[in-house]
């Protein structure tokens, strides 16, 4: 491109000096041939005006008094009637410029000057419009480089932007040009690279998220199986598989809402259900991981509250509570239920040593944690209570409480504009 750009410059910079130098040389050609013919015809005009004076006042005109008048290389020849004629200076041979004069008494003056002279000047002339026309090809060219650099490093870098964004590289560059067309294609790389950047964030959470909350799913019905490995009683073995199927669908919902929630984050499916009934579960399925490492799970508090979510939500973030107590607690863990306002609050507590002061204010941030572990659940566990109108916080540091607030009653329905504006 640089190339390119440096030639087509330099091709038309050609053509205007062919077109106006070639111009201007006829013009100053004829200039300079008529200026020295008028200077000739003055010349001799000049000659006539002396010798009229010198006929005139003595009468007889003296060559030797001529001679000083005629300068250079300059010819003359005056003819006065019954005298001979005078001749000044050495006559030119080849092409002359010719002046005649003829003066008040008759005579005649001719001039001539060679033609070599007019030439001389036409060269110097030529010369330097050369010169000129050189010193403007050096312009342009050196004018052609700037530009073509201008112009083609910017694209240079604009294919790096685009070949690092296709390589995984989502970093914006926030450089711009000065050319308003260049400057438009690197706004547009820039805004491309933080909504790339932004699509790989999300996909990156989701396989953190999707991996963590498959996890433990997957760990219940891996303990369900291995009961079934090791019992030949064939009532254990039927509880165990119905247990084991009950996992699967869990299992299955949360792959679905996964998937949902990756079209559409503002998609969801908050039902009315009883909190009797997901707690029951998770005590069902923890007390067996509690059990082997002697350790009691227990629930208490009012029974029969209804409260409104996703069931397969608030079961993963209170699995998700029991397993941070099983991991990084002690003692009893205690599910308690009870009502304030219009909210129904699941308590999660332990008897542990707790959560570290330092960690209190940024539990729920990712990659937070005070053994080594992910670091995402309870993150992931409050994004889950947030996506159905509820709210996990931490109550009490030591010993550990943290409580599951959720809405009795169904929030007021948005209107479309108003969900637009809310996205927005």
């Amino acid at each position: 491109m640089r190339r390119r750009l440096i030639q087509s410059t330099l091709a038309v910079v050609l053509v205007v000096i062919a077109v106006f130098g070639v111009s201007l040389v006829i013009v100053e050609a004829r200039t300079i041939s008529s200026t020295a013919q008028e200077r000739v015809d003055l010349e001799a005009a000049r000659l006539a005006s002396i010798v009229d004076s010198r006929l005139l006042g003595t009468g007889t005109v003296d060559a030797e008094i001529l001679r000083r008048q005629v300068e250079g290389d300059r010819y003359a020849v005056i003819r006065v009637k019954g005298e001979p004629a005078l001749e000044v200076g050495a006559e030119p041979s080849g092409d002359v410029i010719r002046g005649e004069a003829t003066g008040e008494e008759g005579e005649t003056v001719v001039v001539e000057e060679p033609r070599s002279s007019v030439t001389r000047e036409v060269g110097r002339t030529l010369l330097i419009i050369g010169l000129v026309a050189l010193l403007a090809v050096i312009a342009a060219v050196l004018l052609a480089v700037r530009q073509a650099n201008r112009l083609a490093s910017p694209l240079t870098d604009l294919a790096e932007t685009a070949e690092r964004l296709g390589s995984g590289d989502p970093r914006p560059r926030h450089k711009r040009y000065g050319v308003p067309e260049l400057d438009r294609v690197a706004d547009v790389l820039d805004s491309s690279a933080e909504r790339i950047a932004r699509m790989l964030t999300a996909e990156r959470r989701l396989a953190a998220d999707a991996s963590h909350q498959l996890r433990t799913p997957l760990t219940a019905l891996s303990m369900r199986l291995e009961e079934i490995t090791v019992t030949d009683e064939p009532e254990t073995v039927k509880e165990e598989a119905t247990i084991a199927l009950a996992q699967v669908e869990r299992l299955t919902d949360v792959v679905e809402r996964l998937l949902t929630n990756s079209r559409d984050p503002r998609s969801g499916s908050a039902v009315t259900f009883e909190l009797d009934d997901v707690i029951d579960q998770q005590i069902a399925e923890w007390r067996p991981a509690y059990r082997g490492e002697g350790r009691a799970i227990v629930s208490s508090g009012k029974r029969r509250l209804t409260a409104v979510g996703t069931p397969g939500a608030v079961a993963q973030v209170l699995a998700a509570l029991i397993e941070n107590s099983l991991m990084h607690g002690g003692g009893t863990v205690a599910l308690r239920t009870r009502v304030t306002g219009n909210q129904a609050v699941v308590e999660v507590t332990d008897e542990g040593q707790g959560v570290p002061a330092d960690l209190g204010a940024r539990i729920f941030e990712r990659a937070i944690s005070g053994r080594n572990s992910t670091g995402i659940g309870l993150a992931v566990a409050r994004d889950l209570a947030e996506a159905d109108g509820g709210r996990l916080e931490l109550l009490q540091s030591n010993p550990p409480v943290f409580g599951l607030f959720l809405s009795r009653t169904h929030p007021p329905k948005k209107t479309d504009a108003e969900t637009d504006r809310t996205v927005r």
